[in-house]
């Protein structure tokens, strides 16, 4: 596992913008960092970490018109909220393309833009590493957001998804139906949390 790891970092960095592959790292290490602190296994959250944006340089009509020639379904949400597919197709590629087998692995990457209703664990990691990573500075609540997701994933993905459909429609852009469940259910259990069911 470790060779590959090496030899996906070494093919990444000549596919993606040194931005995205700078990012890409960065998630990487970070989801590795989780993994330590909640026991899941480093090998997968660092392989996770690294390709869950392995599709995002292909922008959003190239991307619809990639899923349509594999034959992969997308739903009405995806494709008013195309910005959301590259997670969807980043699952495909690394199955195809990078030959990953594991089902884990390709459902954190599936999974990390929307994030959905009871996220495995290496889901929530590579979800919470995307967001918390050294280099995003745009949220206003990275701080808090930072501090909590090494004390409480759980409710650090229920800050993650609150803040992101707050500011989605702040802006008026379309809110992926699936961010929506997965929000109502990291809410409910933030609830019994807190006492307030």
């Amino acid at each position: 596992m470790k060779e590959m790891i090496f030899n996906l970092r070494n093919d990444l960095k000549e596919k993606l913008p040194p931005q995205r592959y700078e990012h890409s790292l960065s998630v990487s290490f970070i989801c590795t960092a989780l993994a330590m602190r909640y026991h899941a296994d480093l090998e997968k959250s660092e392989l996770a970490g690294l390709l869950h944006d392995c599709a995002k340089h292909y922008g959003d009509g190239n991307i619809i018109k990639k899923c349509e020639k594999q034959k992969i379904p997308l739903s009405l949400d995806e494709l008013k909220a195309p910005v959301v597919l590259h997670a969807k197709y980043g699952a495909w590629l690394a199955e195809h393309k990078y030959g990953i087998k594991d089902t884990e692995v390709i459902n954190a990457i599936r999974w990390h833009t929307t994030g959905r209703p009871n996220m495995s664990l290496l889901e929530k990691i590579v979800f919470t590493a995307d967001y918390i990573e050294p280099r995003r500075d745009k949220a206003t609540d990275l701080p808090v957001v930072r501090s909590v997701a090494f004390i409480d994933l759980d409710e650090c993905i229920y800050f993650i998804l609150k803040g992101t459909l707050e500011y989605l429609e702040r802006k008026g852009y379309f809110v992926d139906s699936m961010s929506v469940q997965a929000y109502e259910y990291y809410k409910k259990i933030h609830e019994v949390k807190k006492g307030e069911l």
